[in-house]
Formats: structure tokens, sequence, C-alpha cells
């Protein structure tokens, strides 16, 4: 099951790696669970592509942020003569 809790700006975004599917070694516990883990299969390849969205986005968002903070840090050290 995928989770991914991204909230608005100022704040870190939460990404949540769905798990990965299992696949049973027994040949025959494959044939009889083959809907259940095609399913798993398919559902994690869905879940997986909205993770890698949500990292892009949090990437985004700390790039922004960390350009920011740069910025103001630079506004201090100018309010304090010493840039």
């Amino acid at each position: 099951m995928f989770v991914a809790f991204c909230p608005g700006a100022g704040t870190a975004a939460t990404c949540s790696a769905p798990v990965r599917p299992y696949l049973p070694n027994d040949s025959q516990a494959a044939r009889d669970y083959a809907d259940i883990i095609q399913r798993d299969f398919e559902t994690y390849i869905a879940d997986i592509q909205g993770y890698f969205r949500c990292l892009e986005l949090e990437r985004a968002r700390a790039f922004e942020e960390a350009r920011e903070v740069s910025q103001e840090y630079g506004k201090f050290l100018r309010d304090l003569g010493e840039d």
C-alpha cells in the first residue's frame, strides 16, 4: 500500500515507498495464487510511480526552501555588516 502525505509549503512531505510484492519460490504456489500475485505486482507498479512523483515534489520543495534560506542568510549577514 502506498501512502504519501504532501502538505503545504514550508513543511516536508513524507513519501512512503510501497511494499515490494511477494513472489513465492514454489511454482505451484505461484500458479495457485496467480491472480493475487498479479494484482500485487500491478498495485506495486502504480504505487511506485506515485512514490516517485512524491519524491520529485519533495525535491523541488526542498530546493526552493534551500534557495530561500540562502537568501535570508545573505540578508542576515548584510544586516550585520559582514558580507
